[in-house]
């Protein structure tokens, strides 16, 4: 019987030390900042800007998402992508800014313009823990394209696991200039 009672406080011992670290590890994240990307190595300079086809699109994201009521909330991770549809021609990013729920800017993504090669892809990543978008937030990308060329698909996917369920689902952006 007290072999038992030994190896009982030892393992409640181990889960609490666990369980602190994990929440060591939690309270790390919520203090993290947003998410930064680097494509200093794709940054241009656009002499011809005028010659080129702008446009602006938006693209919603969803950092949390309701769950049986509008008091309980999901957090979700979102990658957001921006993909070049051409396969004979760069296109250009002008910006990314990351807006909140409330519409405040929380993050501009891009400093100067960069380039998007032929058929790339770029990858924006808002982690789980980080809730400051909210349930309402979004992305306004402007962007250029040579004439003729396609326009740039902007797009999102969101997901979080929680046990043994799953939720995803993917945004896309729409042009609104």
């Amino acid at each position: 019987m007290k072999t038992y009672v030994q190896k009982s406080l030892a393992l409640i011992t181990l889960v609490s030390l666990a369980s602190c670290g994990d929440f060591e590890s939690f309270k790390k994240h919520e203090e993290e900042p947003l998410s930064t990307v680097d494509w200093s190595d794709k940054e241009v300079n656009l002499k011809s800007i005028d010659s080129l086809v702008h446009g602006k699109s938006y693209l919603s994201v969803y950092s949390q998402v309701y769950s049986y009521t509008e008091h309980t909330s999901l957090d979700l991770t979102a990658t957001v992508s921006m993909r070049n549809t051409n396969s004979d021609a760069k296109s250009y990013l002008l910006k990314a800014d990351y807006y909140d729920t409330h519409g405040k800017k929380l993050h501009s993504y891009v400093d100067a313009p960069i380039a998007l090669d032929e058929l790339e892809t770029l990858e924006i990543v808002i982690a789980e823990f980080d809730k400051k978008g909210g349930t309402g937030a979004n992305f306004i990308f402007e962007w250029a394209v040579e004439p003729a060329s396609s326009k740039p698909i902007f797009e999102a996917v969101m997901i979080s696991t929680y046990g043994q369920q799953g939720l995803s689902f993917i945004t896309q952006g729409h042009q609104i200039e």
